[in-house]
């Protein structure tokens, strides 16, 4: 594409403004003239050849375009008679530079703004632009539209028209039609009339849409009063704010590409989401976000960066008020929708706008996430992520995993609810659940190198911390060797109880015998555990029993501020009660003195406490322990009692998930 720019006209109206440069040299800022404007615009959007046609002041035009330094190569063609034609012979002058291209035709006296030259570039067929709100000249262009397209271009026009501005996208097959009728009126000597007589005649072969601009900046300066006006209007112009908000830790092209865009309607304001939002939304980041912020702050076009805390908008666009929302398309269905209406709620109260771009869907795009995705998969990387949840969100949850088919349901399941999307936030690999899975008694039967290849199975095909269950820990000297080994696989976190003898699951209570171990015994252990580890991101959490065996609130404290001190990252507290008092109690007095160390809560019993409410109480971590097992056994057994009565396989159908379904589930290969 070449764009065509007009600049023979003599400019007299602008009286002494225009009396030593020709008009399109006039400012209309305090940084640019009209025509720098143009150029400048042109050249951002990519476009880099131009024909000028010239008259008066010829030599200085052409030299001041030298001066600008702009990547475009300029190609002038002076108007031999320009006292005496139109702008008509200019292009005439000019046609064998404007054959075989799409055009971008303008005036060198117009005005107009990013969001108006995107807009008519964007056009998929040949465009003017014209204003529907803006009332009909008296002197100036209208162009009369008849089932959709331009039929006639003049200033004689006032039935079935609009005002019209001389920009114009031509496709390459219009063009030629209107070149053709021009060089025929100059040929035939016609040459003081507008080049738009011409197009006039070749409108029914040359198909132009016009481009409904409503208010947006475009306009020409034929006068000091236009100039002013617009002068005013490009002040607003550039006073402009436009938003953005992103969640990314990996800038690539697609990204550069729309902030160029958003950039070009006013100073950007990136928001940056914060590491809490992220986590819960989308994946964990692999920059925090004070990188992240950086990351942008450093993209040429933004002005300003700062942190958004929830996916909604709603707090930032009230405090910063931008004209201009920007967002890919692809929120316009999907989970998202509920966060868009929001932003077009907020925006309609003060009269912003939401525009929104093509979402970028390349391929290459999608890559560069599955690269993500391996490396947050990676032991080192997946080890410390327990702790950096915590931090970011304050509190985590996690859902039991015993394969790696349910591993990769945990990984991979997301509730949208009201534009937010809900997921867990790492694994609990149980020693019941993985007992059960193999069919034997929860009784520490199945040793560790069986449960090691467990976590090996889930490892391989998911990226979220595992929580580790390590019952009662064993002897300490085999403690040692279950921290290291587990903390080079890329385990997060043990959690040990603090019961000694053959295990017994501690939601009986007291109607098995169990053995609580001393404090001191079981401080020697986590003091093991942690001289043992290489790494400071590895936790060891010491769960207390005190609570199950019904040993009193006062012991379980005792203990909690004891195991703290010998050296453990977390305390889990349990309670097999329906009722949480207990656990809040727990936590309340426990918070008095520590505010720092985080706490776990397994809420199999008291199962009506919602995660909100554990986090306002200063839970941490929320695990929950075995419901994969307990809902996925009981419809197998369904499902196998169903064939069974009915002799035959239909009957199950509707309990089934397709296998597609469950192949969707799986990861891809340049994953594994």
């Amino acid at each position: 594409m070449k764009a065509l720019i007009l600049n023979s006209g003599m400019g007299s109206r602008m009286g002494v403004l225009a009396s030593e440069h020709p008009k399109c040299m006039t400012e209309v800022s305090s940084r640019e003239t009209i025509l720098s404007r143009q150029l400048r615009q042109i050249a951002e959007a990519g476009i880099r050849e131009v024909v000028m046609t010239t008259g008066l002041f010829d030599g200085v035009l052409v030299n001041y375009c030298q001066s600008l330094e702009l990547p475009l190569h300029i190609t002038f063609v002076k108007n031999p008679v320009y006292k005496e034609t139109n702008y008509i012979y200019s292009i005439y002058c000019a046609r064998e530079e404007l054959k075989n291209d799409d055009i971008l035709l303008m005036h060198g006296d117009l005005v107009f703004e990013n969001r108006v030259l995107d807009a008519v570039l964007d056009s998929e067929e040949s465009c003017m632009t014209v204003s529907s709100t803006m009332p009909l000249p008296e002197k100036d262009f209208k162009a009369v539209i008849q089932e959709g397209y331009i039929t006639k271009v003049g200033i004689e026009f006032f039935h079935d028209a609009m005002a019209a501005q001389p920009l114009y996208k031509l496709k390459q097959e219009d063009w030629r039609v209107w070149l053709d009728r021009i060089e025929t009126f100059c040929e035939a000597q016609n040459v003081k009339c507008y080049a738009e007589n011409a197009l006039n005649e070749a409108a029914g072969s040359c198909r132009i849409r016009p481009l409904d601009v409503k208010n947006d900046l475009c306009a020409e300066v034929d006068d000091p009063d236009d100039l002013a006006a617009v002068t005013e209007k490009v002040r607003r112009v550039e006073q402009r704010t436009v938003y953005m908000c992103f969640s990314t830790d990996m800038v690539h092209s697609g990204h550069i590409a729309i902030i160029k865009r958003a950039s070009r309607l006013g100073k950007l304001i990136v928001g940056v989401l914060s590491d809490e939002a992220v986590v819960s939304y989308k994946r964990f980041p692999l920059l925090p976000f004070a990188e992240r912020k950086a990351l942008f702050e450093n993209i040429t076009g933004v002005s300003r960066v700062v942190e958004q805390k929830t996916l909604s908008y709603r707090e930032n666009l009230m405090r910063y008020q931008p004209d201009y929302v920007v967002h890919g398309d692809d929120w316009i269905s999907g989970f998202q929708k509920p966060v868009r209406e929001e932003v077009l709620a907020v925006l309609s109260g003060y009269g912003g706008k939401l525009v929104e771009f093509p979402y970028s869907k390349d391929e290459k795009y999608q890559k560069l996430e599955s690269r993500a995705r391996i490396h947050l998969s990676l032991p080192d990387v997946r080890r410390e992520r327990l702790r950096k949840s915590i931090q970011m969100k304050g509190l985590v949850t996690a859902m039991e995993a015993h394969s790696g088919i349910t591993g990769l349901i945990v990984e991979k399941t997301v509730a949208y609810e009201k534009g937010e999307a809900r997921q867990f936030d790492a694994m609990w690999v149980s020693s019941l659940c993985d007992s059960t899975a193999k069919g034997k008694p929860d009784i520490e039967l199945v040793d560790m190198t069986s449960r090691f290849r467990t976590i090996d199975d889930i490892m391989e095909v998911t990226t979220k911390p595992i929580i580790f269950d390590g019952d009662t820990g064993g002897l300490t000297e085999h403690f040692v060797y279950t921290v290291r080994t587990l903390e080079r696989m890329g385990v997060s976190a043990v959690i040990i109880e603090d019961k000694t003898g053959l295990k017994k699951n501690s939601l009986f209570g007291t109607e098995v015998e169990q053995t609580q171990d001393t404090v001191e015994n079981f401080c020697a252990k986590i003091t093991a555990g942690k001289r043992a580890q290489k790494t400071k991101e590895f936790m060891v959490i010491a769960r207390i029993e005190s609570l199950i065996l019904e040993q009193g609130m006062e012991d379980a404290l005792m203990r909690a501020e004891a195991y703290v001190k010998a050296g453990a990252d977390g305390i889990m507290i349990h309670s097999r009660k329906k009722e949480p008092d207990e656990i809040f109690a727990f936590v309340e007095q426990f918070r008095k003195k520590d505010q720092a160390t985080p706490v776990v809560v397994v809420p199999t019993s008291f199962n009506a406490v919602t995660e909100e409410e554990f986090k306002d109480r200063g839970v941490n971590v929320v695990i929950y322990a075995n419901q994969l097992t307990r809902t996925g056994f009981p419809a197998m057994q369904h499902a196998a009692e169903t064939i069974l009565k009915n002799h035959r396989a239909k009957e199950c159908d509707e309990m089934c998930m397709s296998i597609q379904e469950i192949i969707r589930l799986i990861p891809e290969e340049e994953f594994i």
